[in-house]
């Protein structure tokens, strides 16, 4: 089931307590663009199916990557991209969006995300996997 963009909104400002939905949306437009550079194929188009219409057409049409990054250098590229922004900061707004991300893809579809990035990255979406 697809989630309506205010509610998905919702989820990204409390989980990542801003003062207003406009900081939230600037969060998830960024880490999902940076995270749809990531994902391929069948995986990118089930996760875009799962989420509001604007924020999968950003994950569809994602930043350009030329290699994987990282979930260290996956934080420093979204603080780059948030004016403002620190490590620390983005470290916030990337666990913000992607466990809301994590919520709507389910597990299943998580896991297929999972096997497509880095290790690591199971921390960034709220959901660490057994070692």
């Amino acid at each position: 089931m697809t989630l309506r963009s205010e509610a998905f909104l919702d989820r990204v400002k409390e989980r990542g307590e801003y003062g207003s939905r406009q900081e939230a949306q600037r969060a998830a437009r960024v880490v999902l663009a940076l995270l749809g550079a990531h994902l391929v194929g069948q995986v990118r188009a089930q996760l875009a199916a799962r989420l509001p219409e604007d924020f999968a057409l950003i994950l569809l049409n994602p930043l350009q990557s030329t290699e994987p990054l990282s979930p260290e250098r996956f934080v420093r590229a979204t603080a780059a991209w948030i004016e403002g922004a620190t490590d620390q900061t983005a470290a916030w707004d990337v666990s913000a969006v992607l466990s809301t991300v994590a919520d709507a893809a389910g597990d299943d579809l998580l896991g297929q995300i999972l096997l497509q990035l880095p290790a690591g990255y199971d921390l960034l979406f709220g959901r660490p996997q057994p070692a």
